[in-house]
């Protein structure tokens, strides 16, 4: 139970990286596995799909580290000291990760997928269809930091 919300693990990140690291993510290839307690239709009609969305619980993530204010994202020096909300850093309320993911292949209780910054092992609360409908509507504006800080991110 968290604060009121409680929150169902639907599946766990299976290969993919051991480790955590802060770039080259693009190539990385991983299967999501159902819990037991989801029948394998849960996936059914996903692979008419070419990308989900995942959102993941940073359970590796010291719950003493988390970062309710501002910080400097990666800790650079040279980037500004920004809020949590402002920045997708992992130790942050509530430790949830969205990443958006290219969809390999569905087979029974397993999602096949690229892309995916999520380590072995780690939970699952959420898996959605990317649709053009809920894609934002009009220019995308960042600040120039946020888009170094992708640059070699995929």
């Amino acid at each position: 139970m968290m604060g009121g919300i409680e929150l169902e693990v639907v599946a766990r990140v299976h290969g993919g990286r051991i480790e955590n690291e802060d770039d080259r993510w693009g190539d990385v290839e991983a299967t999501i596995v159902l819990e037991s307690s989801f029948p394998e239709t849960a996936f059914a009609g996903l692979e008419a799909f070419s990308h989900a969305l995942i959102v993941f619980h940073f359970d590796l993530i010291d719950p003493e580290t988390v970062v309710t204010g501002a910080r400097r994202p990666r800790g650079r020096a040279d980037w500004p000291e920004v809020g949590i909300f402002a920045q997708r850093g992992s130790p942050r309320p509530n430790r949830l990760g969205v990443t958006c993911v290219e969809i390999l292949g569905v087979e029974g209780r397993t999602l096949r997928v690229r892309g995916l910054d999520a380590v072995e092992g780690t939970p699952v609360v959420d898996v959605k269809p990317v649709m053009r409908g809920f894609e934002p509507r009009g220019t995308i504006v960042e600040p120039d930091w946020a888009t170094e800080i992708m640059k070699d991110y995929w």
